[in-house]
């Protein structure tokens, strides 16, 4: 059976997802790409070979000839988007946030246990790269002993002009949030939020640094340094009672120049997880066949999860305080055996 998709945004993110699905999911079929400017939608579109192109979300979603949606338009859309399409019973792989705040992913849920099944899959794609993957492996192969913390950073060239350190906890750090939870099966308690005295934290992508607590008592810190300047690099450690697991960016090449030897880094993420994004979509068109979704993708609570954490993570950061976290209780549907 061939799955007709549309996508929805055709910003960075949303192209991506449409050159995956028409390059790399043979039983996927692109149907609708869809913008608000009709012309990007047409770009996009003719690139990918898409059967038609709208500039109407809503509509996208309830046409007859769309079977399941993919999601990459602006943050403020996914909780109305994802609930239009679990409305009509139609799967849907959203980019995070799955909402900008953790009272709107409880909707979601809600909508989802009333339907007593699973639409949602949140596109946290750390999930599928083989260097997280590998991680996990030796931690659920006892390799490391009882895992004791995980260190995390993630750093961009340059930050947007915009770009806040409260927009570094709600829009870059939730990638971050959601593996290291998912690494250590676990959830948080706490959050707390510093940022170096020696930099004008008014300054656009000023760095953030953040310590949670888990429930099962490791840690884990995260920076984000969004004008880091050299390049993007997402590096993590595993520290266990035995050992570390250090996460290795795949790189294909070394340069040999001038008395010097260097690798280049990235412009951006999506050569780093080029991979993770197309095992992700694949991953997700089995669930669109079977109604079962993989058992490593992130869901609907996964995303309130990661949405709860970042709020709790601006507070303090406003605050200078630790801020605790209770989450809501976890219906039965996603509690993963």
């Amino acid at each position: 059976m061939t799955i007709r998709i549309a996508v929805i945004g055709t910003g960075i993110m949303g192209a991506d997802h449409a050159h995956i699905v028409a390059n790399d999911l043979p039983k996927a079929v692109l149907q609708v790409v869809c913008d608000a400017s009709a012309e990007r939608a047409r770009v996009v579109a003719d690139e990918c070979g898409a059967l038609d192109v709208s500039s109407d979300p809503c509509a996208t979603i309830a046409r007859a000839d769309v079977d399941a949606v993919m999601i990459a338009s602006p943050d403020n859309t996914h909780a109305a988007l994802c609930l239009a399409a679990l409305e009509l019973g139609k799967p849907v792989l959203c980019e995070k946030p799955l909402a900008p705040s953790s009272s709107e992913c409880l909707q979601l849920i809600e909508a989802e246990v009333k339907a007593g099944r699973q639409f949602i899959q949140l596109g946290f794609m750390r999930r599928f790269d083989k260097s997280y993957r590998d991680m996990k492996d030796a931690l659920n192969q006892g390799l490391l002993g009882q895992a004791l913390m995980m260190h995390n950073f993630h750093r961009n060239i340059s930050a947007p002009a915009n770009f806040t350190g409260q927009m570094a906890i709600t829009n870059s750090a939730p990638h971050e949030f959601d593996v290291a939870r998912f690494m250590l099966d676990c959830d948080y308690c706490s959050i707390s939020v510093f940022q170096p005295s020696c930099v004008d934290t008014s300054k656009t992508g000023a760095p953030v640094f953040m310590v949670l607590e888990t429930t099962t008592g490791q840690l884990v810190n995260i920076e984000i340094n969004n004008n880091a300047m050299y390049g993007y690099d997402v590096r993590s450690e595993l520290v266990g009672e035995k050992g570390s697991v250090f996460l290795n960016a795949p790189v294909s090449t070394r340069l040999n120049l001038g008395l010097k030897a260097f690798e280049r880094y990235a412009f951006d993420w999506r050569p780093r997880f080029a991979e993770a994004y197309r095992l992700q979509n694949k991953a997700w068109l089995k669930f669109v066949e079977t109604g079962v979704m993989s058992p490593i993708a992130s869901n609907a609570w996964d995303g309130y999860c990661a949405s709860l954490v970042a709020e709790a993570g601006v507070h303090s950061l406003q605050t200078s305080q630790k801020v605790s976290l209770e989450l809501a209780a976890q219906p039965a549907l996603y509690q993963r055996t």
